[in-house]
């Protein structure tokens, strides 16, 4: 097994995206012509997590979207932070980080919809995601005039570091606010 471990190691390095036991299956089985039960891969690709999370490495083996990808360990994102700011050009507004939570949450879901969640219409916010591959076409509605249906894309997992999309935070997950300016009116009700 451990013959196997350089070649799994550089799929995992070589590939964009995060790539999934069946991938590598497939490639080490044409490759040497043998096949390779899953046990047996599994078992490396977790000594090579063991080997990556040793303090050494500034990156590990993750899980993200059913596959696997080395990535920054959390101890480095703030400097890995500073870089990508200091050279990304463009980031999301804050339309298209809202158009995106209602689409990530409510999938799949129309146009019409997220504009009637959001209050506003979001065109331009739509055409951004649908260019930076965040949200993809994923079908028609069976309603009238039978709108486009989105819903989030393969880059926005691997983007978020999400396994599958219950990985989502929860409403619950989020804090209530410490402090609030001003006072919550009284709710009055009329007596009959």
């Amino acid at each position: 097994m451990d013959f196997l471990l350089p070649h799994i190691e550089s799929l995992i390095f070589s590939a964009t995206e995060p790539i999934r036991l069946g991938e590598i299956q497939s490639c080490l089985e044409e490759a040497f012509g043998s096949s390779f039960p899953e046990p047996e891969l599994l078992a490396a690709i977790e000594q090579l997590r063991a080997r990556y999370a040793h303090e050494a490495f500034a990156f590990e083996l993750t899980e993200i979207n059913e596959g696997y990808r080395l990535m920054t360990k959390p101890a480095y994102h703030n400097t890995v932070g500073v870089y990508l700011k200091q050279t990304t050009r463009k980031r999301l507004s804050q339309a298209a980080l809202e158009t995106l939570a209602i689409i990530a949450y409510k999938q799949p879901l129309a146009r019409s919809e997220v504009e009637k969640i959001r209050g506003v219409n979001c065109d331009y916010a739509m055409q951004k995601l649908l260019e930076k591959e965040l949200v993809i076409i994923t079908g028609r509605s069976e309603g009238p005039g039978r709108p486009l249906l989105y819903g989030t894309s393969e880059k926005f997992m691997d983007y978020f570091g999400l396994k599958s999309l219950k990985d989502l935070p929860q409403p619950k997950d989020f804090k209530e606010p410490d402090s609030e300016i001003g006072e919550q009116a009284p709710i009055e009700e009329e007596a009959n």
